[in-house]
């Protein structure tokens, strides 16, 4: 009941900037009902589903819940193709959920220049919000992107996109800046921290350094989190998106199967970022971070190990540790 507590003050104080990423690749998960229910129990108002589920969206029927659903990347291509295409993938799972709260449509995740669908990524975009267009459910189309698209992130100013990566970015920019839609963002201050053990420090990983760490011109880091989201709005700023939004579209720690992978340093990092993302970063403080966890449950068929244990709740629906809003 405590915990119960502790994450219902949370998940509201937060004015709902805070959403948990709902994936199912797990083969002892609860059913899709009892799994919105357990959104409801929480008050955890937002979700990221990764692809249109349809008992999920049948379980989201008539909730408040506001829902980030995903356009898979085996998907692009087909619905580059045609107009048409496009058209029925939104009838089929947005709008014959006319009692479900979209908020953003994903499309593609962590599109690679060399993946062989890359070529559809912004076709696939604008076919999409076309087929939305005069829904009147202002429902933006967005991609989600990874940092390793990211050439050069420290200092924070310095930030850059890789080379390789323009061709795919600057149409999906130029996109995002003419509908006024966010930039989603998958950040992982825990990846930084193990591919760099040496010069990175844990407790900078994980929002408990209480002193200023990196110092650019006049701006002081005191956190990892901060030092790579600012180095993507400055990326943006060098490749014309600079008035863009970023939505934080996964964050998170793992609890085991890796390095540093520990019940208490994903609760300290997990409880700190959703603390944090209330106040925004050094290059645009004041503002909140609309920021989705990952993830709600473990995971038991992702590889490798730490893959597995990424989770806010255990299979049985129990939290794993407590998220404690003081």
């Amino acid at each position: 009941m405590l915990l119960f507590s502790l994450l219902m003050a949370i998940l509201s104080t937060t004015n709902a900037q805070i959403g948990v990423c709902y994936g199912m690749m797990g083969n002892n998960l609860p059913p899709r009902p009892e799994v919105i229910a357990l959104y409801n129990q929480y008050n955890i108002r937002r979700m990221r589903l990764y692809d249109p589920d349809q008992a999920a969206l049948q379980a989201l029927r008539g909730t408040n819940i506001e829902v980030m659903l995903g356009v898979p990347n085996t998907e692009l291509q087909g619905i580059a193709a045609s107009q048409d295409n496009a058209n029925a993938w939104v009838q089929n799972n947005v709008k014959n959920y006319a009692d479900v709260k979209f908020r953003y449509i994903a499309v593609g995740n962590e599109v690679k220049p060399s993946d062989s669908f890359a070529q559809f990524l912004v076709p696939a975009m604008q076919n999409i919000r076309n087929a939305l267009a005069g829904t009147g459910l202002g429902i933006k189309v967005s991609t989600a992107i990874d940092t390793g698209t990211l050439g050069v992130s420290f200092p924070p100013s310095d930030g850059s996109f890789k080379g390789e990566y323009m061709p795919i970015l600057n149409p999906v920019i130029r996109f995002l800046v003419d509908t006024q839609a966010p930039l989603l963002v998958n950040l992982y201050p825990y990846f930084s921290y193990t591919g760099n053990t040496k010069d990175i420090s844990l407790n900078y990983a994980l929002f408990a350094d209480p002193a200023p760490v990196v110092q650019d011109g006049s701006l002081q880091y005191h956190n990892l989190f901060d030092a790579i989201l600012d180095a993507v709005y400055a990326a943006l700023e060098k490749s014309g998106g600079g008035n863009l939004e970023i939505v934080i579209s996964e964050s998170g720690w793992p609890s085991d199967g890796g390095t540093a992978t520990t019940v208490d340093n994903a609760r300290t990092y997990n409880n700190n970022l959703i603390q944090h993302v209330k106040g925004g970063t050094p290059k645009k403080p004041g503002k909140p971070i609309e920021t989705y966890i990952f993830a709600l449950f473990d995971e038991n068929n992702k590889e490798p190990e730490y893959e597995k244990h990424w989770g806010l709740f255990s299979p049985n629906k129990q939290l794993k540790y407590p998220v404690n809003f003081n």
